[in-house]
């Protein structure tokens, strides 16, 4: 079993498709394992997003991922962090396949619903930060 990091991102919450998307998870037959509301914080977001830090949208990231509060939730399975990232869909909505969360409901590509690790590396180091690492 594998476990996978997940966030509701502001404009999922706002949009009020959390619902939605655990469901979409669980019905692929992965198990939640914790979760909490919580608004993320300047300092926690320039954690969160540390590999962006020098990229030209680096603020604009960090102000849109503070502006609400954000479902945070980790999640196990086999394959689980593959498994999410093809439920997910791609970044860019527009590439994104009709089916997946961000296919079916994602409008742009800041504010695209969700977040999910992209490796195991990725879910250990999000879990520590969002979880304190249980």
């Amino acid at each position: 079993m594998e476990r996978a990091f997940v966030m509701v991102k502001p404009d999922g919450m706002q949009r009020k498709l959390a619902g939605e998307i655990i469901l979409r998870l669980e019905r692929k037959g992965l198990n939640l394992q914790m979760a909490k509301v919580l608004h993320i914080s300047p300092d926690l977001a320039q954690k969160h997003y540390v590999e962006h830090r020098e990229k030209p949208f680096f603020s604009e990231l960090i102000a849109y991922i503070t502006s609400s509060p954000v479902l945070a939730m980790t999640w196990s399975g086999e394959d689980a962090n593959a498994l999410i990232r093809q439920l997910v869909g791609h970044r860019n909505p527009l590439q994104a396949m009709p089916g997946t969360i961000r296919g079916d409901y994602a409008h742009e590509t800041t504010e695209n619903l969700v977040h999910a690790s992209d490796s195991a590396t990725a879910e250990e180091r999000e879990i520590q930060l969002f979880f304190g690492g249980d």
